[in-house]
């Protein structure tokens, strides 16, 4: 089985759209063997569609593909203030402002602390993308490999693992990473010049919704790193050089 993953997208419906060409392209010329995508979390905030990529990614689905998508923290923060319901500075203050556009609400933060942001309203997001992104699984585990979108702390058991950890947490430069006797692969931590790999872990964040550039990393079951990775480039990106 071939795995590929592809992580933090931020409202780049652009980049995901080319992620899939680029894959279909590679497979074909590999010998179309079985696949799978994984998607790591964080399709919302920040760039400018996350609504699109919320329905591509469903569409996507329920039509055809393969497809497994993660809970990234960034979709955590959606739902918990949507359902809570939360004060939605948290949320907005991290990049939900540019998704609540996304979906034709365009919001200002309040200029009085302590008031709600002007021109909110939760209702304009589907419920159906709500209770989508609230059912998505926090990790995929494969037989070399664990996907996640920020990473796995411990050896303990998956299942028994804190969501806010796998969704939050921050490797520290030195931590090879791994989880048990299998690679992880997440996302979450940026880096513009990646991906960077360890020998227990690969981080595939390049900081795409900026640069301009995602990579996507393909692995299979005979080893736990990635044996390849693929490119693809936004058009903003040769104007960024």
């Amino acid at each position: 089985m071939i795995y590929y993953a592809i992580a933090d997208l931020h409202g780049r419906l652009d980049l995901l759209q080319k992620a899939f060409t680029a894959i279909a392209k590679d497979n074909s010329e590999v010998g179309r063997n079985a696949y799978t995508i994984i998607t790591l979390g964080d399709y919302i905030d920040r760039g400018p569609q996350s609504k699109e990529i919320i329905n591509y990614l469903m569409e996507s689905q329920a039509d055809y593909l393969s497809l497994v998508c993660l809970q990234g923290n960034h979709e955590s923060m959606m739902v918990e203030t949507i359902r809570t319901p939360l004060s939605p500075d948290w949320w907005l203050g991290n990049g939900g402002d540019t998704t609540m556009r996304s979906y034709g609400c365009p919001v200002k933060t309040s200029p009085c602390i302590g008031f709600a942001p002007i021109g909110y309203d939760p209702h304009v997001i589907p419920q159906d993308h709500v209770e989508w992104i609230a059912k998505l699984p926090l990790y995929y585990e494969t037989e070399k490999q664990v996907f996640v979108h920020a990473g796995v702390p411990n050896d303990g058991p998956l299942e028994k693992q804190k969501a806010e950890r796998l969704q939050w947490m921050l490797y520290s430069k030195t931590d090879v990473g791994g989880w048990k006797d299998k690679h992880v692969v997440h996302g979450h931590h940026q880096f513009a010049d990646g991906p960077h790999e360890w020998s227990g872990r690969t981080d595939l964040d390049t900081y795409a919704w900026r640069t301009g550039r995602l990579v996507v990393g393909v692995f299979d079951d005979t080893q736990g790193k990635a044996v390849r990775y693929l490119e693809v480039l936004g058009d903003d990106y040769a104007a960024k050089q």
